[in-house]
């Protein structure tokens, strides 16, 4: 039974089995007032994708497809939307549904809604779907989601670059944002991955001189194409004590945080400002003492992808700017999301994945 009553996907049935993605069909939500069906053209592979198929996150519901990093047509739009019409290039990130009424979602920090759904493997609540169903990804035909986390894509930026900003970008933009990152600021960015190139390339653009310290040296010169000012190789012996109190801010974007001598990465902090994780590791940290905190007062902390507005003046700067992810592109198949998968598991990738040729794969 096609669209508009089921969806096409590739799933995978078992955690774990993560290079086994199988076609199927899925059921979305009951289609709402305020809903907006896109036919979707791209999506990008997120590191959170990785995670959830291999299991390192823990328990998910199967079957799964995931993605959410989605960008495609607008093809059917509820009768209360309001900024989206029929044939808009929209795009939708990790969260697909928030209460709109609690406090955090009236302070556009919806982002942070106790009952808030996330765009794939999450039950809808009643209120949203009376059959509770789990949501679905973007490694499918189409995606149905309510209109506040439909975010329209401006022109200047194509589609499977815009893709991975959806997630990817937005978890960076955020923090950088609300840590008021700009001129005069002293920035570091750990880690040149997925979500390290978007924070160097956002933390220039937003006028932060940038210094990005990685364990990789032959990074170097991506690093500073995309606007670091500074490289440290942190497998360099002492490499934090010429840094000492230097930041005013310091994002890690690497997930190893477990593996990482905290307190090197502190003692770079200015006093009173923060080591911000939004690399998430499969292991806790381990051992972190208060003392390790004392030096410079410095803290730490993390953060949930972002809000709409956040979004919203990310992708007109980045449309502004004409600032750009790198990004390989993969045609989405059973053979393709493997193959994504499995290349991001093991850091093979500069530095995003797009799944593309959705055309070909579901029917135009």
């Amino acid at each position: 039974m096609p669209y508009p009553d089921e969806f096409e996907g590739f799933m995978i049935t078992e955690l774990g089995k993560y290079k086994d993605f199988k076609r199927q069909t899925f059921k979305p939500k009951v289609f709402g007032d305020h809903d907006i069906d896109i036919k979707i053209e791209c999506c990008g592979v997120c590191g959170s994708d990785v995670h959830t198929v291999t299991g390192g996150w823990g328990d998910a519901p199967t079957p799964l497809c995931v993605g959410h990093e989605i960008v495609g047509k607008a093809v059917k739009v509820g009768p209360k939307v309001k900024d989206v019409k029929v044939g808009d290039r929209v795009g939708v990130g990790a969260q697909i549904w928030s209460c709109l009424k609690c406090g955090q979602c009236k302070s556009d920090n919806e982002n942070y809604c106790p009952s808030q759904v996330d765009t794939y493997g999450s039950p809808y609540p009643k209120e949203a779907d009376p059959n509770e169903t789990i949501t679905q990804g973007g490694y499918s035909s189409h995606i149905r989601a309510h209109e506040y986390f439909v975010f329209p894509i401006p022109d200047a930026i194509p589609s499977h670059l815009a893709a991975p900003m959806l997630c990817a970008g937005l978890t960076v933009w955020s923090p950088l944002v609300r840590a008021g990152t700009g001129p005069g600021k002293q920035v570091a960015i750990v880690g040149l991955g997925g979500l390290g190139h978007f924070a160097v390339m956002w933390a220039n653009a937003l006028g932060a001189e940038v210094t990005v310290i990685s364990h990789s040296p032959h990074k170097k010169d991506d690093a500073l194409k995309l606007g670091a000012k500074h490289f440290v190789c942190s497998g360099d012996k002492d490499w934090a004590k010429p840094l000492a109190f230097k930041f005013d801010f310091v994002l890690n974007t690497a997930d190893m945080t477990n593996k990482f001598n905290l307190s090197d990465y502190l003692s770079i902090l200015k006093v009173g400002c923060q080591f911000h994780q939004v690399g998430l590791p499969d292991e806790p940290l381990q051992g972190i003492s208060p003392k390790q905190f004392m030096p410079n007062g410095s803290s730490i902390g993390a953060s949930h992808i972002g809000s709409r507005p956040e979004c919203l003046a990310m992708l007109k700067l980045a449309a502004e700017k004409k600032l750009f992810p790198m990004v390989q592109t993969i045609p989405i198949s059973e053979k393709g999301c493997a193959e994504a998968i499995e290349r991001v598991n093991k850091n093979d990738v500069r530095y995003r994945f797009t799944l593309v040729d959705y055309d070909k794969a579901f029917g135009s």
